[in-house]
C-alpha cells in the first residue's frame, strides 16, 4: 500500500485535517478579498492594486505567483527520481530572473500603465498590436491555468485518499477531481472579480510565506534527520533511488548519450539545451509576471521588488535541493513512482515519513502530510488568480478598451469588462480543465513558457532596444513566435509517436525535439525583424519619447 495511504486511520486524520486546513485558508483569503474591494476604487486600483505595494510586499507576491504547483511538486519530484537532472529546471527557473531584471523590469515599470501591451503598443498603431498581445497573453494565460487545475484535481483525489473503488462524501475519484477544478475556478473568480490586483497580491504573500516556511520546515527536518551531513544524505539518496552513483550524475534524463546512435544523441543534447533556452528566457515574457512590476510606485520599488524576489525564489529553489534528494533517501524512488508516476506526489510523501519520524507514527504522519497539502492547495489557487488576472486585464484594457471603443472606454466600464472577462476566462478554464486531465502537467507550463519567450519576448525586446521597430514588426514577431512555438510542439514527440505522448496510440509527429525553444524563439525574432524592414512606418520621435520614459520614469503613470 502507498505511503501516503499507509493506514487506514492516518489516512482519514490527514483527510480531516487537510480539509480543515484548506477551509481555513480560503476563509482568510476570501475575507482579505472582501476587505481588498473595499479599497478598490478606480481601474489603477483594480489593474495595479493603487500602485500601492513596497518592493518587499511585490518581492513576496512575485515570488507567490512564479512558485506554482509546477515548482513545489514538480520539480522535488524530479530531483527524487533524476537527481542532478531534476535541479535543472530550478537553475533555469533562478537564472531567468537575472534577465527579467536587467532587461526588463524597471523599464517595463516605467513605460507602461497596465498591461505588457502598454509598452509594446506605445509607438505603434494601437489596435493591430494589442489585438497581438491580447491574444498571446490569454493563450499563454490559459496553458498556465490548465496546468494549475489538471494539477489541484489529481492532488485533491490523492490526499484525500480516494482510490479506485473508493468515494468520498459520495463521490469517486474522478468525481472528486471535477469537482475540486470547478471549486478552484469559481474561488479564482471569486478573489479576481471581487478584490482585483489588491486581493490577489495579499492572497499571494500569504502563500508564499505558508510556501517559504513549509519549505523551510520539511528542509530541518531532514538536514536534522542527517545530523546536518550532506554527504549522508546524497549517499543514501543515491543508493534508495535505485540508479547508484549515476542519480548524482548529470545525464540521466537530460542530455542523454544513446550508444551507437549518434543522431538521437544530438537530438537529446538539442533538447535540453532548447529546454533551458526556454526557461531562462521566457520569465521576462510571462504576461502575468510582467503586470505585477506596475503595482510599486516608483522603478526604484520595481528593481527592489525584482531582487526580494530573487532572494525569496532562489532560497526556495535551494530548499527544493533538500526536498528531492530528502525524498529519494526516505521514500524512495520505487515508493514515489508507485504512488505517481511523474513523482508530483514526491513531497507530500515525504511529509508523512518526516511526520512519522519526528511527530510520531501514523497521526505524526497525517499531521505533516495534512500541513504541506495546504500549502499546495493554496499554491494552486494564488497562481491561478495571478494568471486570471493577467488575462481578464489584458482583455478588458487591450482589446475592449483600445480596440473595440478605440480609447474612448471610462474607468468604470473598462473595470466591469475586466471582472465579466475574468468570469468568462475561468469559465473557459474550468471546462477545458475538465477534458484536459489525461494531459502532462509539465507539456502544458513548458508551451507557456515557450510561448511567452518565442512570441512576447522578440515584440518587447525590440520596442525598448530598437528604434527602427514598427507596427508590422510587433504583429510578425508575436503572432510569428506564438504559432510556431504551438505548432512545433503539436508535431512534436510530446503530442505524438512515443510510449509517454498524449497521444501514445497515434504518430504524427516529425520534429523530433520535446521543446520548440531553440527554433521559435529565434524565429519569432527573426520575424519581428522581417516584419519591420518590410514596412515603410517609422517615428523616430515616438522612439525617442519612448526611451527617455523608459529610462527615467519621466511621464510614467
Amino acid at each position: 500500500m502507498s505511503t501516503v495511504l499507509a493506514a487506514e486511520a492516518g489516512g482519514s486524520t490527514a483527510r480531516n485535517l487537510t480539509i480543515t486546513l484548506f477551509l481555513v485558508f480560503v476563509a482568510v483569503t476570501l475575507a482579505i478579498t472582501i476587505w481588498a474591494s473595499r479599497q478598490t476604487k478606480t481601474a489603477t486600483d483594480f489593474y495595479a492594486g493603487g500602485r500601492s505595494f513596497s518592493g518587499f510586499q511585490n518581492g513576496m507576491a512575485i515570488g507567490g505567483d512564479y512558485m506554482s504547483a509546477a515548482s513545489f511538486l514538480g520539480i522535488a519530484g524530479l530531483i527524487a527520481l533524476y537527481g542532478y537532472d531534476g535541479f535543472l529546471y530550478s537553475i533555469g527557473f533562478l537564472v531567468a530572473w537575472l534577465v527579467a531584471l536587467l532587461l526588463v523590469a524597471e523599464l517595463l515599470r516605467n513605460s507602461g500603465r497596465y498591461t505588457m501591451a502598454d509598452v509594446l503598443a506605445f509607438r505603434m498603431r494601437q489596435r493591430p498590436v494589442r489585438t497581438a498581445a491580447a491574444v498571446s497573453t490569454i493563450t499563454v494565460s490559459i496553458f498556465y491555468l490548465l496546468a494549475q487545475m489538471v494539477g489541484a484535481g489529481a492532488l485533491v483525489a490523492l490526499l484525500l485518499g480516494i482510490k479506485p473503488g473508493t468515494t468520498f462524501l459520495g463521490m469517486d475519484a474522478d468525481t472528486a477531481k471535477v469537482a475540486t477544478i470547478i471549486m478552484v475556478g469559481a474561488l479564482m473568480i471569486i478573489y479576481v472579480t471581487v478584490g482585483g490586483m489588491k486581493g490577489t497580491t495579499y492572497v499571494q504573500i500569504v502563500k508564499a510565506f505558508l510556501l517559504m516556511s513549509g519549505a523551510l520546515l520539511m528542509t530541518l527536518l531532514v538536514l536534522a534527520k542527517y545530523k546536518f551531513n550532506l554527504s549522508s544524505l546524497l549517499g543514501d539518496a543515491a543508493a534508495s533511488s535505485g540508479k547508484g552513483s549515476a542519480f548524482l550524475e548529470p545525464g540521466l534524463r537530460y542530455g542523454v548519450e544513446v550508444a551507437g546512435n549518434a543522431t538521437q544523441t544530438f537530438y537529446n543534447k538539442m533538447d535540453l539545451l532548447s529546454l533551458g533556452i526556454a526557461l531562462v528566457l521566457g520569465t521576462a515574457g510571462l504576461p502575468h509576471i510582467l503586470i505585477r512590476f506596475y503595482t510599486v510606485p516608483t522603478a526604484k520599488a520595481a528593481r527592489k521588488s525584482v531582487l526580494w524576489a530573487i532572494g525569496i525564489i532562489g532560497a526556495f529553489y535551494l530548499l527544493t535541493l533538500a526536498l528531492g534528494f530528502g525524498a529519494a533517501a526516505l521514500v524512495g524512488g520505487k515508493e514515489i513512482v508507485a504512488q505517481d508516476k511523474a513523482g508530483n506526489t514526491a513531497a507530500p510523501q515525504l511529509a508523512e515519513a518526516l511526520g512519522k519520524d519526528f511527530l510520531g507514527g501514523n497521526l505524526g504522519g497525517a499531521t505533516l502530510l495534512a500541513i504541506i497539502a495546504a500549502v499546495a492547495f493554496a499554491t494552486i489557487l494564488a497562481v491561478v488568480a495571478g494568471l486570471t488576472l493577467a488575462s481578464s486585464s489584458s482583455l478588458a484594457h487591450d482589446f475592449y478598451a483600445n480596440v473595440v471603443k478605440k480609447g474612448q472606454a471610462s474607468e468604470r466600464q473598462e473595470v466591469t469588462v475586466a471582472r465579466l472577462s475574468a468570469l468568462v476566462i475561468g469559465a473557459v478554464s474550468i471546462a477545458l480543465s475538465i477534458y484536459a486531465q489525461s494531459l502532462n502537467v509539465a507539456f502544458l507550463v513548458a508551451l507557456a513558457f515557450a510561448v511567452a519567450a518565442s512570441g512576447n519576448l522578440p515584440a518587447i525586446l525590440y520596442s525598448l532596444f530598437w528604434k527602427r521597430f514598427n507596427t508590422s514588426g510587433a504583429v510578425w514577431a508575436i503572432y510569428g513566435g506564438l504559432l510556431s512555438a504551438v505548432l512545433l510542439v503539436f508535431f512534436s514527440p510530446v503530442v505524438s509517436g512515443a510510449p509517454t505522448s498524449m497521444f501514445p496510440e497515434h504518430d504524427w509527429h516529425w520534429f523530433p525535439l520535446s521543446n520548440p525553444g531553440i527554433l521559435s524563439i529565434p524565429f519569432g525574432f527573426l520575424c519581428g525583424w522581417i516584419g519591420t524592414v518590410l514596412s515603410t512606418e517609422h517615428d523616430e520621435e515616438k522612439y525617442a519619447e519612448l526611451e527617455v520614459r523608459s529610462l527615467t520614469g519621466a511621464g510614467a503613470h
